[in-house]
Formats: C-alpha cells, structure tokens, sequence
C-alpha cells in the first residue's frame, strides 16, 4: 500500500532523528547554487546525504553538495540543506516543498532561503545581495495541489506576508555592520523573485515580461519551499544572490558555470549576513 504524503513525511523526520538524537534545530537553511560552503562552519555536525532518507530523490546538480548538516552554528541548532531538490529535474513541487515539512517535524521554525538569480531590475549588480520581499509563481505548478494534510497546515494558507519583514528589517540592521573588501557597509536590495520552472534560461521576450509584471530577480528554485513554510507557520527570511544580469533587451550568453562563479565570490559577505542573522533571529 503507497504511503501518504504525511506518513512520508513522518518516516524521513523520524529517520534523520534517529541520526542527530536529541537536538532539536531551531532554525533551517536551505543553500543554492554555489553558497553550500556555509554549511562547513556548523560545529559538531552530523551529515546525512538525501538519499539515506526514507522517500528523498536526490540532487543532480552541479553546486548542490545534496545532503543535510545538522549541528551549531551562532550559539543555534540548525538544521542545514546543503542543495536541494527543483522541478526541472522532474520531481514533483511536493517532492520539492517535503523538505521543508520535514524540517517542520523536526523543530524548525524559522526558515532562510537562499538562491542564485538574475537580476533584471536594473539598479542591481552581478554580486549584489537581495532580500526576497515577495515573489511571482510563474512555474505553472503548486506545491498544495491535492490532499491537504490539515497537519501539516490549513487548506488555504495565507501569503500576504511570505517574507517576513521583521526578519527583513533585521538583515538590513545586521548589514549595516558587516564591511566588504573596500571597508564599506554590506548594502543589501530588495525586491521581488520570480520562480520559474527551468531548466533553460529565459528569453530576452520573457524576461521583459517578468520585469513588466514587476519581478525584480529571477530563479528555478524557491516559491515552493516558500509556500510550504508558510503553509506549515514557518517565519521566512528570503536572500538571491544576484549572478547575473537578466535585462531582456541587453540579454547576453550565459551559463551555469558562470552562475556558480559569481556565488563563489559573493560567499564571504553572503556567510556574513546568514551568520549575524542566525545569532540575532527569534521567532
């Protein structure tokens, strides 16, 4: 007989338990493209690849370490995702969001999610920090199609606030204190992501219609997770790093390498920010 979503769910947490005993993760993180090395300052850590847990596909891409890292970091239990799952890769959206429930099960209750994006506002710069104040669905797909699990969350959950901003308003006080290389203060963006499915970037035509529409980065990644963390009360702190420059009418070549590239530079100041908001989040 085929398992629920639910007991799936409850199988992979009770699996991950059994691994890290009795610590109970405060706060989750979810890594993306080319920003997993954070996962190397958590102390006394235990790894755990995807594929030891119970229902968990497994990432195939390139920057994507594929596993959880559960240990201290800031004085805080957490519990970190060294890669993720996409829907290009051709998992479902609850295949893609079962992490976040599963984190849920575990203790989590404060989520950061990062990314690697394009930035098609253009005020930013490849390089540039952006916190996620809202996003756009453009994948086609939602992670809540089907059966609601009433313990997971309600059937409607609510979106007016999928980012917190009392969690924004912390990142922004916190990078006011953290210098780059020139000596200056972290300037952080702000703005809006939109998620679409992938794998092929967009087209110069679709990237203007995103900016129109009023996206500010765009990525393959997120929106799912995002829901699912509201939809089982989780507070969000959203952070793109911006990789590349997205102007559909300036649009030039470009590759995953190169995406990887600009995230391994932006690292420092990217550890920096995630570091100071790991030490200073409450609920």
């Amino acid at each position: 007989m085929e398992l629920s979503y639910l007991e799936q769910i409850n199988q992979a947490a009770d699996a991950i338990r059994a691994r890290i005993g009795s610590r109970s993760p405060e706060i989750g993180l979810v890594l993306g493209s080319g920003l997993g090395d954070l996962a190397d300052d958590v102390s006394d850590a235990v790894a755990i690849d995807f594929g030891d847990v119970p229902h968990f596909p497994v990432s195939t891409v390139a920057g994507h370490a594929g596993r959880f890292v559960v240990g201290t970091l800031e004085g805080k239990t957490v519990i970190v995702m060294q890669g993720r799952f996409h829907y290009y890769e051709g998992y479902s959206m609850r295949q893609v969001a079962a992490p976040v429930y599963v984190m849920r099960k575990l203790g989590v209750r404060t989520l950061v999610v990062t990314n690697a994006a394009g930035g098609m506002n253009r005020a930013f710069r490849p390089g540039d920090l952006m916190l996620i104040c809202d996003h756009i669905n453009m994948t086609g797909d939602h992670p809540l199609i089907g059966k609601n699990e009433p313990e997971l969350g309600p059937r409607f959950p609510d979106m007016s606030e999928a980012y917190s901003k009392p969690y924004r308003e912390l990142a922004h006080r916190l990078s006011s204190q953290i210098r780059g290389d020139d000596g200056n203060a972290l300037e952080l963006q702000e703005g809006v992501y939109c998620g679409i499915s992938g794998p092929s970037y967009m087209t110069p035509a679709e990237l203007t219609m995103l900016a129109r529409l009023g996206g500010d980065a765009v990525g393959m990644s997120t929106v799912a997770e995002v829901i699912a963390a509201r939809h089982c009360g989780l507070n969000v702190l959203g952070i793109s790093c911006i990789t590349d420059m997205a102007i559909g009418e300036e649009l030039e070549p470009l590759s995953h390498e190169q995406v990887v590239e600009v995230a391994n530079r932006t690292k420092p100041k990217f550890a920096a920010l995630v570091k100071a908001f790991v030490r200073e989040a409450n609920d």
